[in-house]
């Protein structure tokens, strides 16, 4: 069964800001096997211009689906969360993710398509600080395996 079209142009906000905190922005480092001092040492971090630990490129992928997860799991977008799988996702920054920052995401379903027997749908994700400023631009494709037909 295809996917409801009609979610197209869904927006979904979270009701709190996401905080990066210096463990998580380790524990990730450390799930993705990235030593950089950059992640983990504060005085690297400034040394090299940044206010504190900085998070791997790959990091807003935490937090960036929440506000998207809303509409993943509503019923009426047809989804089967069993035959999903992560397709793709690229991410364009204003700047980087530092400890301490409190983020707000607002994530839209930009596309539904069929490609074969699977049901593709792209989400982006708009990544500000609370006060408004940008920090990057998530784009996530979901794959449902299958669900066409």
């Amino acid at each position: 069964m295809a996917l409801n079209r009609d979610f197209v142009g869904r927006t979904y906000s979270p009701s709190t800001p996401y905080e990066v905190s210096r463990v998580k922005i380790r524990e990730f480092a450390a799930a993705i096997g990235d030593n950089n001092p950059l992640y983990r040492d504060k005085e690297a971090a400034q040394a090299a211009g940044y206010p504190d630990v900085i998070a791997p490129p790959t990091f807003p992928i935490v937090f960036s689906l929440q506000s998207g997860g809303e509409a993943l799991v509503d019923p009426d977008l047809g989804l089967n969360l069993a035959m999903v799988v992560h397709g793709e996702q690229r991410f364009e920054y204003v700047r980087q993710v530092c400890a301490g920052d409190q983020l707000v995401t607002t994530a839209t379903i930009t596309d539904i398509r069929t490609a074969g027997r699977n049901e593709l749908l792209t989400v982006r994700s708009e990544v500000t600080t609370v006060d408004g400023e940008p920090v990057c631009v998530t784009y996530n494709t979901i794959v449902e395996r299958g669900g066409a037909g």
